[in-house]
């Protein structure tokens, strides 16, 4: 299968987040994006004690090339498309025998009362963009094409 040569794999763990959702963005203590060797994009805050992984080949280039500028868009629009897009992505994950398990390997634990932070929102939003473009999939309502 075509997708089997890919390592392609979305990791979301959200562990033991109590923070209540704000108005102001919770700054994110630690950004790694590194794109020559494993083109990995890492966030993660102590704080709120989540981390997010996204390993996909390709991702950090296309964030680069074609992803709109941060703060293009504002934080309540992505969590909003966020929300649907995981929503539809969970569903796909826990149905292995009608969607493509290679592409949906895991659930996305995105708590809607939680303030991620601009940065979070930011990059899940491009990787549902991204992967939706990518494999030819369409998570929810209309996808841009860049």
């Amino acid at each position: 299968m075509k997708n089997s040569f890919y390592f392609i794999t979305l990791f979301c763990i959200i562990l033991g987040c109590s923070a209540t959702k704000t108005s102001t963005n919770t700054a994110i203590a630690a950004t790694d994006v590194t794109t020559a060797v494993s083109d990995t994009v890492r966030i993660a805050n102590d704080e709120l004690e989540y981390e997010v992984l996204i390993i996909d080949p390709g991702f950090s280039s296309w964030l680069v090339s074609r992803a709109y500028p941060r703060n293009y868009y504002s934080q309540s629009y992505l969590e909003n498309k966020n929300q649907n897009y995981i929503i539809e992505w969970n569903s796909r994950a826990l149905q292995p025998l009608r969607y493509d398990s290679n592409l949906y390997e895991m659930t996305i634990n995105y708590d809607l009362t939680t303030d991620y932070g601009y940065e979070v929102n930011y990059l899940i939003y491009n990787y549902m963009i991204y992967f939706q473009n990518t494999y030819k999939q369409r998570l929810a309502g209309y996808v841009p094409s860049r």
